[in-house]
């Protein structure tokens, strides 16, 4: 291991020792500096972002050994590599996602293991690189998933969260026609980026239809279960939207819905993750061709505060942490 380390040093990391409730469970704590293993990196966290996922471990979600940390994303400078990397090196600037499983300690932390990385373009900043990774991964395998190809329609519902604002990107790199469904904070956004943009509630698939003159070929769902009935639930309508067909229509989050309706989820359709596209997409947003919109940014003594906004469904884009 190549590394500017020191096993004895204590580092800072938010924690949980067992299943619960985020706000009952999580701590700030101190506790080892961890060490990278065999293809894993240790870096400085700069910049660590924040996901309903990160609750969802605290629940229970993926369960394995404890205390676990929380945190997938990160940006940071590389302080220690493990047995058999050989693509980046101490000092060097990288986003990526942090060791969820096989560390003790994860993004929300001064130090962090990643298991999947990529190098940070010069001009792109901390805080824009620890947005990307878990919108990027998440949402391109999705439109992996669907098979969303060059002119093909596409309705993306719930386009103002991370997943649906990066979803409606790559769908539009790709050559799609993209619909979507947002609230006020960012539908001006999506409509610049290209995308026809229509209001959630009531009447939302006639508005649709109108706006593509007929059923679009697919729909991916990323809208928030916890937020109001005229924004979660709606995956009725986006059946309605391509046509009658649930293979049509994929949800990341409404997965109680999937038996009941017939539309394919992210958790039962497979796939490879597709960490590797992060360096491409770290390019992209160096060039301000790609964005994940930052809503605040707390320091890990803040991070109770980032917790009650994350969970009330209204952050209105990325809450990031910083360590540093």
């Amino acid at each position: 291991m190549s590394a500017n380390d020191s096993s004895n040093t204590e580092i800072r990391a938010i924690r949980f020792h067992t299943y619960g409730e985020p706000a009952d469970v999580l701590r700030l704590e101190r506790t080892d500096m961890p060490s990278p293993g065999a293809g894993r990196i240790r870096v400085a966290v700069a910049a660590c972002g924040l996901n309903p996922a990160d609750w969802a471990l605290c629940r229970g979600l993926f369960p394995g050994a404890l205390p676990r940390g929380i945190g997938l994303d990160v940006s940071g400078v590389v302080d220690a590599v493990g047995e058999g990397v050989t693509d980046v090196a101490v000092g060097d600037r990288v986003l990526g996602a942090a060791d969820y499983a096989g560390a003790p300690v994860a993004g929300a932390s001064d130090f962090a293991i990643l298991d999947h990385w990529a190098r940070m373009p010069a001009n792109l900043d901390f805080a824009q690189a620890a947005a990307l990774p878990m919108a990027v991964e998440t949402a391109y395998r999705s439109l992996d998933q669907l098979r969303v190809t060059a002119g093909q329609t596409l309705l993306v519902h719930g386009a103002g969260t991370m997943m649906g604002f990066a979803a409606v990107q790559i769908a539009l790199l790709r050559g799609a026609r993209v619909f979507a469904t947002a609230g006020d904070t960012y539908a001006e956004r999506l409509r610049a980026l290209g995308a026809k943009v229509t209001a959630y509630g009531n009447g939302m698939a006639e508005r649709v239809l109108q706006m593509a003159g007929g059923p679009v070929e697919l729909a991916l769902d990323t809208a928030p279960v916890n937020v109001s009935s005229a924004v979660s639930g709606a995956l009725p309508d986006l059946v309605r939207v391509v046509g009658g067909d649930p293979r049509r229509v994929l949800t990341i989050v409404d997965f109680a819905a999937v038996a009941k309706l017939g539309v394919r989820s992210t958790l039962t359709e497979g796939g490879p993750f597709r960490w590797d596209v992060l360096g491409e997409f770290a390019q992209l947003a160096a060039e301000g061709r790609f964005t994940i919109p930052i809503a605040r940014s707390f320091t890990l003594d803040d991070w109770r505060t980032a917790l009650d906004i994350s969970r009330s469904g209204h952050a209105r884009g990325k809450l990031l942490l910083l360590p540093r």
